[in-house]
């Protein structure tokens, strides 16, 4: 079931989440072959913790992973991924299910350019089971997210995995 403080931003924009069994969608994989799109389509949410004890979450295609370099260079600090009860606390989502929607103004959102490349992505709607087809314009303007480079292709090297 989508998160009440979810439901109300989708139904603001005119948007609606597309719901499957519990814990079928909780990886970009799987999201995507459920959904019968590319893993690139998938916007999955990566939360991180700066130096700084402030959490920033990465949105990015599926298909992507966050370049700890550019994350640096973009916040200022050197970040980690969050652990499960970090995330939790910060978003109140459960790793597989976290979504840019709802989220504490505390926790700043950047936004992977690449995304922009689809027509249509899919962000999780707070469940594990969860995805809002949406264009990339739609997730920036109702995220506020800044919009740059943070991640490197799945290959690369110089990685945060997540």
């Amino acid at each position: 079931m989508i998160p009440e403080k979810v439901a109300r931003v989708l139904e603001t924009h005119g948007l609606a989440a597309i719901e499957f069994e519990p814990g079928s969608t909780a990886t970009s994989q799987s999201a995507a072959q459920r959904l019968g799109v590319l893993v690139g389509q998938i916007a999955k949410s990566l939360l991180f913790l700066g130096k700084d004890a402030r959490y920033a979450m990465l949105l990015c295609p599926g298909d992507r992973k966050a370049s700890s370099a550019k994350l640096k260079a973009a916040l200022g600090v050197k970040t980690r991924m969050a652990r499960r009860d970090e995330t939790l606390a910060a978003t109140a989502f459960e790793p597989g299910g976290v979504c840019p929607f709802g989220i504490d103004d505390g926790v700043r959102i950047l936004i992977d350019e690449s995304l922009s490349q689809y027509t249509t992505i899919y962000p999780a709607a707070g469940t594990g089971a969860s995805g809002v087809p949406m264009t990339f314009a739609q997730l920036v303007a109702i995220t506020g997210g800044l919009v740059g480079d943070f991640t490197v292709a799945e290959e690369a090297s110089e990685e945060v995995t997540g």
